[in-house]
């Protein structure tokens, strides 16, 4: 494990601290640092993981970064500036785009050092929309959460490739652990979400927050066409609507419409992921969209479950054809339904195996503490960059 020096403070800046990958990113970095011996800040306007962050052991500083208002953004720095001087901040991390144009000024008035994180793929049609994005790269670094997001950076910015590094998003395995669910958990789960435990039908699980670019759709409407080819199964959809509601109502009528009451579940939210996977056969990844990382592509082969994702993006980092699961063409539901029968016909000690091979995979190459400690080695590296450029 890393050492961090004497004093050192890091200071992260995320827009809120609601559920998402790079909030959670956030608070896995920030207890590390603590571990290492550091103190950590973190900047955001708040949300439902402010709790948790300060449980594990760094401070929470209320500004309203997650704002784009220009005057907003000029305030935001000068009180970033204010806050790295008073508490000696040694890195600031920042994660979204609004709140680097902040970050970078206050940083750069400070003289401490400034990376970014690329949490997503920022698509720019226009070249002012390429200069907004370009600002995660303005920094002394850049974090990319998969080779894919590095890929698309580097075609779309100046930046000397060596500036930026590949960490991929980190799974807490002893969260997902499959010997720490008990059967209380998973009975709780099947009496919430209406299931039974003699139905045999194989389960398909795809977990995403309502939105049309997570594929529940075409999940569905390749359901139907799978139960055409005389396959029963049984798909659940775990995710949080966050406030829309045509597009959950347009799932629902779907449902109807195909008349599959008794092979589809929206069961909303759930606060116990790990335990859902294990209810599941296989589980789906089937986002419309590239993904730049997608957690919910590994985290299931975390407990032991095959996937089938969709063929862009990190899924094809993710993902290994015929040894994790299977890559699907994004969008085509014909291909969704061959990779689905396929799937279930290959059987369940076939998917056992599958699962175990994923599962050792995703331990090897995307644990938590794998994506701190490479986090933590470029903030040494960028001390001690920082250190060589002062003058004797």
């Amino acid at each position: 494990m890393s050492v961090l020096p004497p004093n050192f403070t890091l200071l992260q800046i995320v827009p809120s601290l609601d559920i998402g990958g790079a909030e959670q990113t956030t608070l896995d970095v920030g207890a590390a640092v603590v571990r290492a011996g550091g103190r950590s800040i973190v900047a955001s306007s708040g949300g439902r993981m402010t709790e948790a962050l300060i449980s594990a052991g760094s401070r929470f500083a209320a500004l309203p970064v997650n704002s784009k208002n220009p005057l907003t953004l000029i305030a935001n720095g000068r009180d970033l500036a204010r806050l790295i001087r008073k508490e000696g901040v040694s890195i600031v991390h920042v994660r979204s785009r609004a709140p680097a144009f902040s970050a970078l000024w206050a940083a750069r008035r400070a003289g401490v050092p400034v990376l970014a994180t690329y949490h997503g793929v920022y698509n720019a049609k226009s070249a002012p929309k390429r200069w907004y994005n370009g600002v995660m790269t303005r920094g002394d670094r850049v974090i990319a959460n998969s080779a894919f997001t590095r890929d698309h950076l580097l075609g779309q910015h100046r930046i000397d490739p060596a500036k930026v590094i590949v960490i991929p998003r980190g799974v807490d395995l002893e969260r997902f652990e499959p010997d720490a669910i008990d059967e209380a958990r998973l009975e709780a789960l099947r009496v919430r979400w209406g299931l039974h435990e003699r139905d045999r039908r194989p389960t398909f699980i795809l977990a995403g927050r309502l939105t049309r670019w997570k594929g529940q759709r075409l999940a569905i409407e390749a359901l139907a066409k799978l139960r055409d080819r005389g396959i029963d199964a049984l798909l659940i959809l775990v995710g949080d609507a966050q406030g829309r509601v045509e597009y959950p109502a347009e799932l629902e009528a779907a449902v109807r419409v195909l008349d599959l009451q008794d092979r589809v579940r929206l069961v909303g939210a759930c606060s116990d992921m790990p335990a859902a996977y294990l209810l599941a056969d296989v589980a789906l990844a089937p986002s419309l969209e590239p993904e730049a990382f997608g957690r919910t592509a590994v985290e299931p082969q975390a407990m032991g479950r095959p996937v089938i994702a969709a063929a862009h993006g990190a899924a094809c980092e993710t993902v290994v054809p015929g040894e994790t699961g299977w890559l699907a063409a994004p969008g085509n539901v014909e291909a969704w339904v061959q990779a689905m029968a396929e799937a279930v016909q290959a059987g369940p000690e076939r998917l056992a195996a599958m699962g175990a091979a994923a599962m050792t995979r995703a331990r090897r190459l995307y644990s938590v503490q794998a994506m701190t400690e490479a986090t933590i080695e470029v903030y040494l590296s960028m001390l001690a960059a920082a250190s060589a450029r002062r003058p004797d």
